[in-house]
């Protein structure tokens, strides 16, 4: 299962060439190891052990070349903008590997590529940059709307429900005057924004519901809007017949039906998971649809990240358990 990764722990796995040097590997070793697949070569002269970096998700391992690349800068370091800024906020990139690193050229003319990282002819005012842990790149807010405006419409909605999230919700709860102010904040300066793609990214920010948990909430929610469905309730409350409280991802009531995005993390992660094993996550789980079917008569339709492919695939995969949009 891969993991996560905080942007201390993308430095603690960065190792300098003459980290390597000082605990005894030579050139030759340096270059045997990089040969022999356990060692990459992330940036020059920075390095990191190839199993590790494997084991990340790819926001983990673009986090670990944006870290390589400002480390590698001079003072005061590039602005980094698009999904590198992403990663630095810590925002999901649904689907988004990046192959280069993103920063944005202040008052240069023209943008390129070179070693990695491209650079991108665009303003970004003084207010819009901030700095993380050292690191400079644009505001949350601002990032969002490039998103918006450049990336795949999920990897947007799924970026987008998260700064709403992190804004608006404690547990599952959304606050409607903290999620107003939001779509209000970010509405005004879309309105402002002439970018490329700025019409799209309207849309984007003013769809944006931070009571998704998850990327395959976020984009479930996106394909079923897709598909025609409206009034389904995202992240609906069920009382146990103990008085337990659980939260439905999703509730169709015209099909009296509960829809439940099953990513692999909930039963393989071990930060969601918690202390439980994979199988007790399991246990839990049919335990929890079982007293929820029990006190409100109504049915589950299940789907894995494999049904979201596509918004075809998620109405086949929902029409299956008989939940239709409306006709």
């Amino acid at each position: 299962m891969r993991k996560s990764i905080t942007l201390s722990e993308a430095h603690a796995l960065l190792r300098s060439r003459d980290d390597l040097r000082d605990d005894g590997h030579s050139e030759r070793d340096i270059r045997a190891l990089v040969a022999a697949g356990r060692l990459l070569r992330v940036r020059r002269d920075r390095y990191a052990d190839a199993a590790d970096f494997d084991a990340l998700w790819s926001e983990g391992r673009h986090l670990v070349h944006v870290v390589a690349t400002h480390l590698n800068s001079e003072s005061p370091g590039p602005v980094f903008w698009g999904p590198s800024a992403a990663v630095l906020h810590g925002l999901p990139l649904y689907r988004l590997a990046p192959a280069n690193v993103h920063t944005a050229i202040l008052g240069a003319r023209h943008g390129r590529t070179r070693a990695g990282t491209m650079q991108h002819n665009v303003e970004v005012p003084a207010d819009d940059i901030v700095e993380i842990d050292g690191i400079r790149c644009t505001s949350l807010d601002r990032t969002i709307l490039d998103l918006a405006c450049t990336v795949a419409e999920t990897t947007a909605t799924a970026a987008s429900d998260a700064a709403v999230r992190g804004e608006a919700v404690v547990g599952h709860v959304q606050d409607p005057e903290y999620a107003a102010a939001w779509h209000a904040r970010m509405a005004e300066r879309a309105r402002l924004s002439r970018a490329p793609g700025i019409r799209r990214a309207r849309w984007i920010v003013d769809f944006a519901d931070g009571r998704a948990q998850l990327p395959g909430e976020s984009v479930s929610r996106l394909h079923l809007h897709r598909l025609g469905y409206r009034g389904v309730l995202p992240q609906v409350h069920v009382r146990g017949s103990e008085g337990d409280d659980y939260w439905m991802d999703f509730a169709f009531p015209r099909s009296r039906t509960f829809g439940e995005f099953d990513g692999r993390g909930k039963y393989l992660d071990d930060d969601l998971r918690g202390e439980r094993t994979a199988e007790q996550a399991v246990l839990d789980e049919k335990r929890r649809e079982d007293d929820v079917r029990g006190v409100t008569g109504w049915r589950f339709a299940r789907w894995e990240g494999r049904h979201i492919a596509t918004a075809e695939t998620l109405g086949r995969r929902l029409a299956a358990f008989g939940v239709h949009p409306p006709g």
